[in-house]
Parts: structure tokens; sequence; C-alpha cells
């Protein structure tokens, strides 16, 4: 059976999960060909359309200052974002959704909202959206600083056990007698027994280092590591299906957006084309009352005339002859 495909959300090709990023679930080409810029007004990243791009104003934002013209600052969180009134959206929207705002706990400005939930907090603390973003992004500045400094770490112990075994063979056995200059052996009985004593001596000493107790430690370490990576491979599919979830969500809410723009074009060109029809019958029946008031006005003409007329004739016919 074929793998499934899932959408990209900037070009909508379709790839295998895998191959998409785990953020905004982009392709290859989509990641690698355009930069990641943050907006002059809203604050948030959103990736550029086209390499040759200088615009650092994201999409809405533009639309907005079409709309409605340059912003000025929010008056809860100063970010030069607000449109409509004294607020930014995102602060309007967390108003409403969360009630007025506390103090952010590392900028101390009256820009964070609490939703009364600990999970939602950061590292226990209640802090501002744009403070949120910079203490991620020193995490996550720290966290591969960290796996740097652990890879040169293990890097630089792998070197030194290279070179160990060259360091401990020119200094092998440093206080050993010289044999030239010992007296010659006796071949007594106590002689014998001592140098069969000294062979399992040496023995024991080169056994050391494979005691039970090493091999019980190695089976302990061996053992943490299998279940580490058997949690770890649960974590990461749990993140597959997740994430797989997401994608498909952004591809339902993409296919919702689309479905409601066609309606609401299709509406207002309804809207337009009755609109046109009505103003075309106002302007037929405009004609029509200006055609029957020249009509009314005709024939109230001829009907004056017509009646000065018949006064006239009846005058003279009426009037005494003069002798």
């Amino acid at each position: 059976m074929s793998a499934a495909l899932f959408a990209c959300s900037r070009c909508f090709s379709r790839h295998p999960f895998e191959e998409l990023s785990s953020g905004q679930q982009l392709c290859k080409e989509c990641r690698g060909a355009f930069p990641v810029v943050k907006c002059t007004y809203c604050r948030s990243e959103f990736q550029q359309t086209s390499k040759g791009s200088t615009s650092t104003i994201c999409k809405k934002c533009e639309q907005n200052v079409k709309a409605y013209g340059k912003p000025t600052a929010c008056e809860y969180c100063n970010i030069i974002a607000a449109f409509i009134g004294n607020k930014c959206q995102r602060c309007t929207n967390s108003e409403i959704k969360y009630g007025p705002p506390v103090n952010c706990e590392q900028c101390k400005q009256k820009c964070a909202f609490d939703r009364h939930d600990d999970d939602k907090k950061v590292d226990g603390k209640l802090l501002c959206w744009l403070c949120t973003l910079s203490y991620k992004r020193a995490l996550a500045k720290t966290k591969q600083g960290d796996a740097d400094r652990r890879a040169h770490m293990k890097m630089s112990s792998l070197h030194k056990k290279h070179k160990e075994p060259k360091m401990r063979s020119h200094n092998k056995r440093p206080n050993r007698p010289d044999v030239t200059k010992m007296p010659p052996p006796e071949d007594g009985p106590a002689n014998k027994v001592a140098r069969n004593n000294a062979a399992p001596g040496m023995m024991r000493v080169d056994l050391d280092p494979n005691s039970s107790d090493h091999v019980v430690a190695m089976t302990q370490l061996k053992e943490q590591i299998a279940s580490l990576q058997k949690q770890l491979s649960q974590k990461n599919s749990m993140l597959l299906v997740k994430d797989k979830a997401i994608t498909e969500l952004k591809a339902n809410n993409f296919t919702t957006e689309n479905e409601l723009r066609n309606k609401i074009k299709s509406c207002h060109k309804e809207h337009e084309d009755k609109v046109d029809m009505l103003n075309k019958r106002i302007q037929g029946l405009l004609k029509e009352v200006a055609s029957l008031s020249k009509s009314a006005k005709k024939n109230n003409r001829v009907q004056a005339t017509q009646a000065a007329e018949n006064s006239n004739n009846s005058s003279g016919t009426d009037s005494p002859s003069i002798p």
C-alpha cells in the first residue's frame, strides 16, 4: 500500500509526513527558498514569498494598512499594531477571552493575560506574548549550546581514549628491576613455590577489571539505555501522531477557508447583480415617469387651447348685432 501524503502549508504540494517541518508543516523547497522575518508592526514571524522581497510587513498587517492606514501603539503591549482604536487585535481578543490584563513577571508591564491554567505558564511564570517569545528563543539557544558542549566533550573523551594506550605503552613498568644486576635464582623448593604462587597473583590482578561488579554496572547501564530508548521512541511516536493531527487540522482549516471565501465571493456577486438589476429597473421607471409627465403636459395644453377656442366661438355667436 502506498504511504499517505500530506500537503505543504505554503505550496500545497503532497509529500510524506516525515519530509515536512514540525512547526509550519513546510516542504524542503519552501523551507530553504524563503527567509523567515519579523513583521514590523505585529512582531510575529512570517515567511517571505520571494527571495528578492525586502518587505518586513506580513500580509494581514499590509491589508490593515491599506484599509485603516498606519497603526498606533497598543495601550497594553506597546506594539505598534493598533489599527482600530487603541488596542491591537491580539490584546483585544485576549481581553475578551481572559479578562483585563495583569502585570507581566518579566517586563513588569500590564500586558499579560491570566488564562487560569498552570500548564499555559512559562516555567511557572505569567509572561506576556513578547516575553514568552524571548524566553523560548533563549531556552532554544541554551539547549543548542548544551548539545554542542556535550558533543564536544564526547569527541574530546574519545580523542583521549585513543591517546591513552600510547601513553601507557611508553610508561609501562617504570620501576622494573634490572635483570642483569639481580642474583642468580636458586632452584630450591621455596623459590619454586614462590614462583608458582606469583603466577596466580598476577592473574588475579589482571582479572580485576573484569570482575562481577563491572559486569553488574554494565548490565544496569545497558538496561537504563534500553529503557530510555524505549521512552524516546514512545515520545517520538506521540509527537508524530500529534504532528499528523495538526497537519490534518490545517488542511481542513484551509479547505474551510477556501469554501467560505468562495461563498462570500458568490454572495457578493449576487448582491452586485441584484443591485445592478434594481438600478436598471429604477432608471426604466424614471424614464416612464418622465414620458408620462411630458404626455400629461401636452394633453393639458391641448385641452387648454381647445377650451379657449370654444370659449371664443361661443362669445362670437352670442354677441348682439349693431344696427
